[in-house]
């Protein structure tokens, strides 16, 4: 029988206990496991390899963006890891230039010494992507919606392009979610995904994960992450698999503040420009309707001041907490260019798009009309300006 989405969520990869009734999957806090015999045991020998809670939770994500395989990583960036490990010295990555930070550093400051090239482009560019392949070219690298920007990337027709090439396309779907999104359905050979935020969704774990349909990728994989060791912990495991449970109610009211704050902000004088594809003038607000179920909860928006403006607003708020991360119950503010892509050059960034200015909102649970009241009064910190006309 096919289930829905909650219903996989909840239900996936963690039976009830038969030995207790224990309606909440156990945490195996253990090492190491008794073998009958050498070489003879019930299907784990060392927690690296193989632990009962990162398998229930394996089996859990790959159901809820509805793939055949999932794989567990220590964090977001250790599954970027993961994927990177397929490649060999002379490979090239076609990656969109809006990009999370951390993944722009291991990018080039990791693999680009071992031989590794890649080519940052504009995603919505068709042109830009064909121009940037070549022969060495063996993986393109989107992330929609991106980080910090918001921009959409069509997923079906950049899939067809590279699959039509030989080359494999990740998806990083951290800020849609499988609530949202299912790169795989698009076309999308591996989604990547930080479980650190909405999946699981309370600010008190880090964790990453890959998600494919290919038994030739996934057995790949499965070597590298028992070889490179970067598992997490029973624990954070059963973390993760709680967060799961309530993550499509969630994301329903993330997605309902956020469309709310994303509105106010655009029809504030105080704001100079603000990024959410859920706002009709957004330039892929059209493709996030065909793409996505929904628009996220992330809004970016510029302050006109620069960064003295942006630190005078960062100091000014009540409710929402300046942290680095995003996808909790608790609204968070980050300001990218000194925190989540202070790793990116600035010459890198201001090309991307990323001012100084750029506030990003992980919009929490908490009461929306709170929420903007908070934002008022910190945005009455800065000096008003006339609104310019969007185009994000």
């Amino acid at each position: 029988m096919s289930y829905k989405f909650s219903t996989r969520a909840i239900h996936a990869g963690q039976p009830n206990d038969p030995e207790t009734g224990a309606v909440a999957f156990p945490v195996y806090q253990t090492s190491t496991f008794a073998q009958e015999e050498p070489g003879v045991h019930k299907g784990f020998c060392y927690s690296r390899t193989d632990n009962p809670t990162r398998r229930a939770l394996e089996r859990n994500l790959a159901a809820v963006e509805e793939a055949e395989y999932g794989l567990a990583f220590a964090s977001g960036l250790a599954a970027v890891n993961g994927v990177l490990n397929l490649l060999r010295s002379g490979d090239r990555v076609v990656a969109s230039r809006d990009l999370y930070g951390g993944s722009y550093r291991i990018f080039t400051k990791l693999y680009a010494k071992f031989g590794v090239g890649f080519d940052f482009v504009d995603p919505t560019d068709a042109g830009a992507i064909e121009r940037a392949f070549r022969p060495e070219t063996k993986l393109l690298w989107l992330e929609t919606p991106s980080n910090p920007l918001l921009t959409i990337t069509d997923i079906a027709a950049c899939a067809a392009f590279a699959k039509a090439r030989g080359v494999r396309t990740v998806v990083d779907n951290t800020f849609a979610t499988p609530v949202l999104q299912q790169p795989l359905k698009l076309g999308a050979d591996i989604v990547v995904h930080s479980t650190t935020k909405y999946l699981n969704g309370h600010s008190d774990v880090i964790g990453g994960a890959i998600l494919t349909d290919s038994k030739e990728l996934y057995d790949e994989l499965k070597y590298f992450q028992n070889a490179v060791g970067a598992v997490p912990g029973p624990q954070d495991c059963f973390l993760i698999l709680r967060g799961i449970k309530t993550l499509g109610l969630r994301m329903e009211r993330h997605g309902a503040n956020a469309r709310e704050i994303a509105r106010r902000l655009a029809e504030d004088p105080r704001v100079a420009k603000v990024y959410y594809p859920g706002l009709p003038d957004h330039p892929q607000h059209e493709l996030a309707r065909r793409q996505m179920a929904g628009f996220g909860a992330i809004v970016s928006f510029e302050l006109p001041g620069g960064l003295a403006a942006a630190k005078r607003f960062a100091r000014s708020v009540k409710l929402w907490t300046l942290a680095e991360s995003l996808g909790g119950v608790k609204s968070l503010l980050c300001h990218p260019p000194t925190m989540t892509h202070a790793s990116v050059e600035p010459e890198v960034r201001r090309a991307a798009g990323i001012s100084d200015g750029l506030i990003r909102l992980s919009v929490g649970l908490e009461d929306v009309e709170d929420l903007l009241a908070d934002l008022d009064q910190a945005l009455s910190k800065a000096p008003a300006r006339r609104k310019e006309t969007v185009k994000s």
